[in-house]
């Protein structure tokens, strides 16, 4: 079986769409099949598809491209490339398996291009919009995010499979109305080195992006809330590139000058690091759909505090549930520092979440994957 992947994420970008279609890629080839991978590359080069850069943005675009037939299509987006996938999969007749790593409708009003890229998926899917119907994607709010319910069911409908990375992603796809066949499959995360017991710790950690959709009020509201209570206590924000100057006004206005460390991001083999030398891994972000972070820094042995209830399943379903709290700066606060006070509390979490990591190796995601590429082409 031929499999052509599309995905708009670029090779070294520091998020989890990227990473995920790369290692499944990467799986899928070393167990012998043939997979075709499209993604952006440099412009004058012939690694990957022809793109340019966005100015001051980690995106860069897929110019128009053809690809090579297939007997699956498998896309991880819905950019340029990605709805290049779209369309092939009709033209040749196959299956098209979507992984929806991204909500769509959370993210509607924080970034402008996705109501650009929206109005241009329903271009190329021929959806036949009217001006008026286009214009709604300008308006912030319900009527934007009643077109974009539209455009999601139409891209549900031509998906053979739709792959939710967590139940969270899975129970979003209840407006779409999909008719595809839904399959939780989570993004393993792979080996992480063992991180050294450490008592009396006071390294709060968050890894990734500082931008709005990543919730970093909260994250500095709440550690200011526990410095208050822990003089001691230091925040290592590892990942930051965009609105740096922003995120230094809010560590400056909430009185945290000289407390905080900002770390812009590092090489992927370099933030394990980072994982051994923190005491709790802080997420503040109530728009992810998995967060590949969480897993790793579990697989390191690292307890997390997620500050999104919805997140409290681990992949592969396995173990007890993470340690949770609600999105408001007094919970927050309140989880971080319960988790650095209580040996026992943090213990559990550190075994229950090295346990999971364990039990959801790659091999049980390929062999999953392997059956829904079965099914789908059936």
């Amino acid at each position: 079986m031929r499999i052509a992947h599309f995905c708009d994420s670029h090779a070294g970008r520091p998020d989890g769409v990227a990473r995920s279609a790369e290692l499944t890629v990467r799986l899928l080839r070393a167990a012998g099949h043939e997979v075709d991978f499209y993604r952006p590359g440099p412009l004058l080069s012939r690694d990957g598809v022809r793109s340019v850069p966005v100015p001051l943005r980690q995106v860069r675009v897929g110019l128009p491209f053809t690809p090579r037939p297939a007997d699956l299509v498998h896309a991880h987006s819905t950019g340029p490339i990605g709805m290049t996938g779209f369309r092939a999969a009709a033209d040749w007749g196959v299956p098209l398996v979507m992984t929806w790593h991204t909500d769509l409708l959370a993210y509607a009003d924080l970034f402008a291009e996705i109501p650009v890229g929206a109005a241009w998926c329903a271009v190329r899917l021929g959806l036949g919009w009217s001006p008026r119907e286009f214009l709604e994607l300008t308006r912030p709010g319900a009527v934007r995010r009643h077109r974009l319910v539209a455009l999601g069911q139409a891209m549900f409908a031509r998906m053979a499979v739709a792959i939710a990375p967590s139940d969270k992603a899975a129970a979003g796809f209840a407006p779409f109305r999909p008719a595809a066949e839904i399959c939780v499959l989570p993004t393993p995360v792979g080996a992480v080195a063992p991180r050294p017991a450490r008592t009396g710790g006071n390294v709060v950690l968050s890894v990734g992006r500082a931008t709005a959709e990543k919730n970093p009020e909260l994250l500095l509201r709440a550690y200011a809330q526990v410095r208050a209570a822990r003089p001691d206590a230091r925040l290592v924000l590892v990942g930051v590139s965009q609105q740096r100057r922003r995120l230094a006004r809010r560590i400056a206005a909430l009185g945290l000058d000289g407390h905080v460390q900002v770390v812009p991001p590092v090489p992927h083999d370099a933030v394990a690091g980072f994982y051994r030398a923190a005491d709790v891994l802080a997420f503040a972000s109530t728009t992810d759909t998995q967060s590949l972070v969480l897993a790793e820094a579990e697989a390191a042995g690292l307890p997390v505090v997620v500050a999104d209830p919805e997140l409290a399943v681990r992949p592969g379903a396995v173990g007890a549930a993470r340690f949770t709290c609600e999105p408001t700066p007094d919970a927050f606060a309140a989880a971080l520092l319960r988790m650095l006070d209580d040996d026992a509390l943090r213990a559990g979490v550190t075994r229950d979440g090295m346990a999971a990591a364990a039990a959801y190796p790659p091999e049980v995601f390929l062999r999953r994957l392997a059956a829904i590429y079965h099914r789908a082409c059936s």
